[in-house]
């Protein structure tokens, strides 16, 4: 496959041949399930894009029931700013439903394959755009990450996968889950490409309040030999298995290689980060999701009437997952818990970020574990509170707002992807590629 640096240079007729390639290879390769359809949209160079982001005229139903039927009458932000630079959509990737969940399991038109393994999953909730990228389906794609769901399928398919900080890329057009939390990213075959994705899509718009209006790049600076001080975090590893644990230490060795000064941090225990991203995105997944009633567009189920229409549209629409964290959000907000669980949510991810903060006054960049383990099996997870647990390492970068990149470190006995996650400071989104870009330099590995 090639990569998007070199497809970005490649001729109108040679990227037509590209492109009528790639839908044969897409065809031939469709048990995989990473792609709900391929539509191509304009003659640039083509990306995948996941189901919850908007592009005028497509079907975008965020891998839900509920939204069968809508077609968008916009493209969002990142859209168009594709478009203006060569780019074009090429196909909905699946995905968890309305991005709720560590597997792609929980979508509507059924689960995705990991391309190492097909009893395997990909990850999720981008694990379409994780699963094209990996298996050579993709030039490179779009995917969401609101607590690690871009960055763990990057890890379990062996691809590079990167969520900017906070309000660096508009929202506008991203079918919301946790808005406080949600954030586009690039998933690609390397690092470079990383970044080139990432200064197309991020930049100013005043569709979206949140966005940060910052618009340098960090291609024309991107560099390797910068000597960094990255902290590593031993007891954070605790729980992670022996897979992860070898390849911290490869990824550690490799950036001492490269000329990088490495000191040791602690981070807060992790149970904390579980609890309050739950609480968070739960509370505002309930308020986001309350909008899909059936009455203004997507699937309606009629009842005898308004009323019975919402629970019946709602009840059918939604999936066990789905319905599992619009409770657990009602719950949260409703009166006599606010205080004791929101309240306390919020002033623990002000605790978080402190701790990040702490640790950032003295180094450039952290290295961390994306998952406890390499891709789990299908059906591992069944226990929400197992799939929950899984996201352990990557949801803090969320609740924080910062940017954090995770490329492929090694693979294990049995042939699959180890990953692992670099994070910088807010808005350094320069350092946390030139480390990346060190390290993936250093590896040297082919996946």
């Amino acid at each position: 496959m090639i990569t998007l640096k070199e497809a970005l240079s490649l001729s109108k007729e040679e990227l037509n041949k590209f492109k009528k390639e790639l839908r044969t290879k897409i065809e031939a390769n469709k048990d995989l399930n990473a792609y709900i359809d391929v539509n191509e949209k304009g003659d640039g160079v083509p990306i995948a894009i996941k189901d919850n982001i908007q592009v005028k005229d497509w079907a975008v139903t965020s891998g839900s029931n509920i939204l069968q039927g809508y077609i968008s009458p916009y493209n969002a932000t990142v859209i168009e700013k594709m478009v203006d630079a060569g780019l074009s959509p090429f196909g909905r990737t699946n995905m968890d439903e309305f991005a709720m969940g560590s597997t792609t399991e929980s979508s509507f038109y059924g689960k995705t394959l990991n391309p190492h393994n097909s009893d395997c999953v990909p990850g999720g909730s981008s694990g379409g755009s994780a699963a094209a990228v990996g298996a050579g389906l993709a030039i490179a794609a779009l995917g969401s990450d609101t607590g690690g769901s871009i960055r763990q399928p990057a890890a379990f398919c062996g691809i590079v996968g990167m969520k900017p900080t906070y309000g660096r890329v508009s929202r506008y057009g991203l079918g919301a889950y946790a808005s406080s939390l949600d954030q586009i990213g690039p998933m690609t075959q390397n690092v470079e490409d990383a970044a080139i994705l990432y200064d197309i899509i991020s930049g100013s718009d005043d569709k979206d309040s949140t966005n940060a209006k910052m618009d340098d790049k960090v291609t024309p600076n991107l560099n390797p030999n910068r000597k960094l001080k990255i902290a590593i975090l031993p007891k954070y590893l605790e729980n992670a298995s022996k897979d992860v644990k070898e390849a911290y230490e490869k990824a550690i060795e490799a950036l001492k290689s490269a000329g990088h000064e490495i000191v040791e941090k602690e981070m807060m225990n992790a149970k904390f980060d579980i609890s309050a991203y739950y609480i968070t995105a739960t509370a505002e997944a309930t308020t986001n999701l309350a909008r899909y009633d059936g009455i203004r567009y997507g699937n309606r189920v009629t009842g005898s009437n308004l009323e019975d229409t919402f629970i019946k549209t709602r009840s059918n629409g939604f999936g066990d997952e789905v319905k599992r964290r619009i409770l657990l959000g009602n719950f949260v907000l409703s009166s006599g818990y606010y205080e004791a669980y929101y309240v306390k949510a919020q002033k623990t991810r002000q605790l978080i970020k402190d701790n990040y903060k702490k640790i950032f006054e003295d180094v450039d960049l952290i290295l961390s574990p994306v998952a406890p383990t390499t891709a789990n099996k299908f059906g591992e997870l069944e226990n929400p509170m197992d799939m929950y647990l899984s996201d352990i390492y990557t949801i803090s970068v969320n609740l924080a707002g910062l940017p954090a990149l995770a490329l492929p470190v090694s693979k294990n006995a049995e042939g699959m992807p180890v990953g692992l996650q670099l994070i910088a400071k807010a808005y350094d989104e320069q350092t946390l590629f030139d480390g990346s870009l060190s390290l993936e330099k250093q590896l040297n590995y082919n996946f």
